[in-house]
């Protein structure tokens, strides 16, 4: 639909503290090591495991039980406050995606003590809740932020009343992350939509960023998905 109204993307990159460097490089460096299993062999359980870790890390220091309690300073953590407190003020409405609902509770603690108006979303809400919440995020008139859990924000929601959306951390799976961006840019939107992606720099997160550029490329080969014709492929 030519009327359809544009989505523009916008990368940021926050670099982690020394503090923060010096627990990722710690747990990278544990977590290579417990990698194989007892025979030797790579444990993809462990993989996965030490995979998730790495992301929680990124999101912020606290979502690790090992450092509860030690506030390191997430940097990344710091610039959604920012961007959130400065989009609430010139009269927004915000939705932001994060795939950790740990990561929601410490955001939502945030907007409680900053006087932020917040909705919320995630696996344990139920159908009736959840329309509730979409209900007062659409039709109050003052601007506020919307947390949704990535898996729960999927499908089925209509949040036009945003015109801005944050990927708070990436996922592996970039179809994923469209269809979550869409609960805001889709038909009956009259607002320009702004998404911002938030990747700690220098980290797993800048790889599962490289890995959804190829995933997007390889998609784009084989169908060209704005014309929607199918391409050769030999």
């Amino acid at each position: 639909d030519s009327n359809f109204i544009k989505k523009t993307e916008i990368i940021q990159k926050p670099p982690m503290s020394d503090a923060h460097t010096q627990l990722y490089e710690t747990i990278l460096s544990a977590l290579r090591k417990g990698l194989r299993s007892s025979t030797g062999k790579v444990d993809r359980l462990n993989v996965l495991t030490a995979l998730l870790k790495l992301r929680q890390v990124c999101a912020h220091p606290g979502l690790l039980s090992e450092v509860k309690g030690q506030e390191i300073h997430s940097s990344k953590f710091e610039m959604a406050k920012e961007k959130i407190t400065e989009l609430i003020d010139e009269g927004h409405k915000v939705v932001l995606f994060s795939q950790f609902t740990s990561m929601l509770d410490t955001l939502e603690r945030w907007t409680k003590t900053a006087g932020i108006e917040t909705n919320r979303i995630d696996g344990s809400v139920a159908a009736k809740k959840r329309l509730d919440e979409v209900d007062d995020f659409q039709n109050t008139s003052t601007p506020r932020l919307f947390l949704i859990s990535l898996k729960a924000g999927g499908v089925g929601l209509n949040l036009t009343a945003a015109d801005y959306v944050i990927h708070y951390d990436p996922w592996w799976n970039p179809a994923i992350e469209s269809q979550a961006t869409d609960r805001v840019h889709r038909m009956g939107q009259k607002n320009k939509v702004i998404v911002y992606k938030l990747i700690t720099e220098g980290t797993v997160e800048e790889k599962i960023q490289e890995l959804q550029a190829k995933k997007k490329a390889l998609l784009s080969e084989i169908i060209d998905i704005d014309s929607g014709t199918e391409k050769n492929i030999n």
